[in-house]
């Protein structure tokens, strides 16, 4: 009996034993099929905690950027500021005109009281006696030349010191218009003018003190803020992408989500040979008064409206060898990589010539996780 049950059992243990090396050997030679991975594209699964790394945006048409931005700054426009210095010695009497004053033309900004003006006050005062005199005098010897009283040499003597007396007139007199003095005025004090309108912005007087012609610094600077001067240097390298006329926008650090417009007026005629750059003036409109002299000024350039180009930012962009690549989204989960030509690559942005179209999803952040990701699977389709 006990014979019997061991082969049995034998018997049992081998059919097991090759059945279970059958179904070992059939595993080996069939594996399991896996869904195919296409190089190139990214899967991910819905819950992957990659997915928070991941931004996009939808592509779309914007005016063709032609530099990087530049940098500025705000001045007075000359044309419409007046620095302001006394034409005559004297000393304030009054009490000068306030900084930030408004003042229109020919408003008075102090009063001096002056020896120069009295000393031409005066002259004009002894020319025109000079010359009652002379007339007088000419007079006279006309009527005596009449009578054969004095020779022709003596009236004509007569006559040159009338004319000189008249010429002496008229150069007292022009010099009271040019300190524009009134020929009736004999206080000796003068008034100070503005030559434009605008808006006092310096002032270098105080009551009281002595002033000359040759002081160094001007009295007062008076401009015209809603007109400013936005003054900047272009590299050689880029002068041919400015000219007369082109549009810019600029922005400064007091209000950094606005912009202002300016346009270019001049473009320098001399390089400089050191910094190999060329200085460009704009008009800069200042409506609103936001914008101050002295003021640094970041300067976008860009190009004709109707010149529009796909510009994205550098985060989306990684770099294999010598080819630039981005990744599309195709759906929430399913990323695709795409070769691009850069035409013109900026500090963060960069203009694309061919590889995007509009109204695609662009993952603009988050570019190299899905490229790491993208070579994880890769790896795991080799094993």
């Amino acid at each position: 009996m006990y014979p019997q049950r061991k082969k049995l059992f034998y018997s049992l243990l081998l059919i097991a034993t090759i059945l279970t090396a059958c179904s070992d050997s059939q595993d080996k030679k069939q594996p399991l099929a896996q869904p195919p991975q296409i190089r190139g594209e990214v899967q991910l699964a819905p819950d992957s905690p990659k997915k928070a790394y991941i931004k996009t945006t939808l592509l779309n048409l914007t005016r063709h950027p032609l530099l990087e931005p530049l940098t500025g700054k705000v001045t007075y426009n000359e044309s419409s500021t007046s620095r302001i210095s006394s034409p005559v010695a004297g000393r304030v009497i009054t009490n000068p005109i306030a900084l930030g004053s408004q003042v229109q033309t020919g408003s008075t900004l102090l009063e001096l009281d002056s020896p120069d003006v009295a000393a031409a006050e005066a002259d004009y005062a002894k020319a025109q006696a000079d010359l009652i005199l002379a007339k007088k005098a000419f007079t006279r010897q006309q009527e005596l030349y009449e009578g054969k009283a004095v020779s022709q040499k003596e009236l004509e003597r007569s006559q040159d010191d009338f004319n000189a007396a008249r010429s002496e007139v008229q150069r007292a007199q022009d010099r009271l218009k040019n300190l524009h003095i009134s020929a009736q005025q004999n206080d000796g004090r003068f008034a100070l003018k503005s030559p434009i309108a605008g808006t006092v912005v310096e002032r270098n007087v105080n009551p009281g003190i002595e002033v000359r012609p040759d002081r160094d610094t001007p009295l007062y600077v008076i401009s015209d803020t809603k007109k400013l001067t936005l003054m900047m240097a272009i590299f050689e390298v880029n002068l041919s992408k400015i000219r007369l006329g082109q549009k810019l926008s600029i922005s400064v650090p007091a209000y950094p989500d606005k912009t202002f417009p300016a346009t270019v007026q001049y473009i320098g005629q001399v390089l400089d040979e050191k910094t190999r750059s060329i200085q460009v003036r704009c008009d800069l409109p200042n409506n609103d008064g936001l914008l101050l002299p002295g003021m640094y000024a970041t300067i976008t350039v860009e190009s004709e409206p109707s010149d529009q180009a796909i510009v994205i930012p550098l985060t989306a962009v990684f770099t294999e060898g010598d080819a630039d690549f981005v990744f599309i989204a195709i759906d929430e989960n399913h990323y695709q990589q795409r070769p691009v030509e850069i035409g013109l690559r900026l500090k963060d942005r960069a203009v694309i010539s061919k590889g995007l179209n509009v109204n695609e999803k662009l993952v603009s952040e988050g570019a190299l996780t899905l490229r790491s990701e993208e070579q994880v699977e890769t790896n795991s389709d080799k094993k």
